[in-house]
């Protein structure tokens, strides 16, 4: 079963950037089907993209379009959201999922699914 450990995530001001990064260990992360999630303040969780294992992603969140981009790096077994011009409504904890749920990246490739990173805080804020 994978483990996901998540870096990356911090204060920045309103227009920067985050890359946050959701790093495997136990399985190869190009196994599994990722996804990213935001929880903001007092709100429950909101898909935001995932990353198929074929490496095509699909958006969720329109707010983000063009904004934030998913990607993998395959030798270093890690996953990342890149996000751009970042606004202070989209401060929050962002996690990952491999074996994700989401469609259309779902694969059953891995037999594993719904691993959780732990979570990482982005604030954005002058």
């Amino acid at each position: 079963q994978v483990q996901l450990a998540q870096s990356g995530g911090g204060l920045v001001q309103p227009g920067g950037s985050l890359r946050v990064s959701c790093a495997a260990s136990g399985s190869p992360l190009d196994k599994y089907a990722v996804g990213w999630f935001r929880q903001a303040p007092g709100k429950g969780y909101e898909a935001i993209q995932c990353i198929a294992t074929d490496g095509t992603y699909t958006t969720f969140a329109g707010f983000v379009k063009g904004r934030f981009t998913v990607s993998r790096d395959t030798a270093k077994n890690t996953v990342y959201l890149q996000m751009n011009s970042l606004k202070a409504e989209e401060k929050g904890v962002y996690y990952c999922e491999a074996g994700t749920l989401l469609l259309p990246c779902w694969s059953d490739y891995s037999g594993d699914f719904s691993n959780w990173g732990q979570g990482t805080q982005v604030t954005v804020s002058s």
